[in-house]
């Protein structure tokens, strides 16, 4: 039997992505294989959100072919997208698939001849649909939900390799969701680029698609990856608070605590706005976990600018905070902008704020001692220890038992 290894690079949406194709490759015949061991073709699932994303992608494939020089390495993902012709000139590139060619990716992996070594186009308002969902693993899978942006903030390249939002049907996403519960999974992360923007392909809401998946039989968690804070309603939030199987924990981009550099990204709000809906969710849920990002060193932050944004954290309370350095990406107005902060003034500032972030999640989980919590118990075992994820994203570690592997159990944290 042939084999395929298939690493990710990227986010969770890719994560879904590199699934499938999996599962694309078994019905072509295709064993499946890590990366660590030789195969006959490797996929890599590009990330291109940073500089740092870029190079990595490049060293990986460097890596591969020096391991494997005969095998066949198929590019995709988001620097597929954006990078194609430096990617297709790297020694071992079978072919560089883009956004458009997704679909065909295990045709054009397994060809005897590509009829050529670059299948990008241009994405257009009509970019088609790739459906994703993972099930690999034993207690989590993935669900693709949304592509695509429409929001084009002034530092990010997404649009670029994603094209515009778009959405499947409910009734399709559904489906999916049916077949996640078929293979044995309990909890279900729900994806996309941005997520809360479901709809706009199928005149539905998100709301209503919350709704439909809360009804699928077998899953009895979902967690929203990352909502963006002026789509997180206050109609959800208090449906939510009502008691569904959505989880207490939600992932909200920030990206700065500074109004003025807010407005310079092209946010679609302020800080009184996230504050404020910090505080509703706050007011309806208990034991909110907030993931937050944020983005230090934007083009014309000043050390008082950071400033604001560390006090408006310290003020929130988020019980993780994600640190992006910011990234000069090619063709976003963000690196045409005056003031480029230095290199080690961003560091600096990741450093400050991953002080603040440690603080801050010590006392989240502080907070939670002594609580009855239901856990998911995850498949790994490291010196004869498991560990599982609370409704509100709080890791818990105990005693190894296989009995326990992909269970909901309730413990005192």
């Amino acid at each position: 039997m042939k084999t395929v290894a298939i690493e990710t690079l990227g986010c969770k949406l890719s994560f879904a992505e590199s699934s499938t194709y999996a599962r694309e490759f078994e019905a072509a015949g295709y064993g499946i294989v890590p990366c660590s061991e030789p195969a006959d073709i490797y996929v890599v699932n590009t990330c291109s959100v940073t500089a740092h994303a870029d190079k990595k992608g490049r060293n990986f494939i460097a890596r591969l072919h020096r391991r494997a020089p005969e095998a066949r390495i198929i590019v995709t993902g988001c620097q597929a997208q954006l990078k194609a012709a430096q990617l297709a000139a790297l020694d071992g590139v079978w072919a560089v698939v883009g956004s458009q060619y997704k679909a065909d990716l295990v045709k054009i992996a397994t060809a005897s001849a590509p009829d050529r070594r670059v299948f990008v186009e241009p994405i257009a308002s009509s970019h088609n649909y790739f459906p994703a969902h993972s099930t690999t693993g034993r207690t989590r899978a993935f669900l693709k939900v949304q592509d695509g942006c429409d929001y084009h903030c002034t530092y990010c390249t997404v649009p670029l390799a994603r094209g515009d939002s778009r959405n499947p049907s409910i009734a399709s996403v559904v489906e999916q969701a049916r077949d996640i519960a078929a293979a044995g999974f309990k909890e279900v992360v729900i994806t996309g680029v941005n997520t809360g923007d479901f709809g706009k392909s199928t005149g539905e809401s998100f709301f209503d698609l919350l709704k439909a998946l809360c009804e699928v039989e077998g899953i009895e968690r979902y967690r929203i990856s990352s909502i963006e804070p002026n789509l997180l309603t206050d109609e959800i939030v208090d449906w939510i608070a009502g008691g569904t199987k959505i989880l207490p924990h939600f992932h909200i981009p920030l990206q700065s605590g500074c109004d003025r550099i807010l407005a310079a990204m092209h946010r679609r709000y302020n800080t009184d706005f996230f504050r404020r809906k910090i505080e509703y969710v706050r007011s309806r849920i208990d034991n909110v976990f907030f993931g937050i990002d944020v983005i230090v060193g934007f083009p014309g932050e000043s050390d008082a600018d950071f400033e604001t944004t560390r006090r408006f954290l310290e003020e929130i309370r988020p019980a993780f905070i994600h640190i992006f350095p910011y990234s000069r990406r090619a063709d976003t107005p963000a690196a045409q902008m005056s003031g480029q902060v230095a290199e080690n003034v961003k560091a600096a500032r990741v450093q400050a704020l991953e002080a603040l972030c440690d603080r801050l999640h010590a006392e989240f989980y502080a907070a939670n001692r002594g609580r009855r919590e239901q856990v998911l118990f995850e498949s790994t075992e490291k010196n004869g220890k498991m560990f599982g994820y609370s409704r509100n994203y709080i890791r818990v570690e105990r005693d190894y038992d296989p009995a326990l592997v992909g269970q909901i159990v309730e413990v005192e944290l």
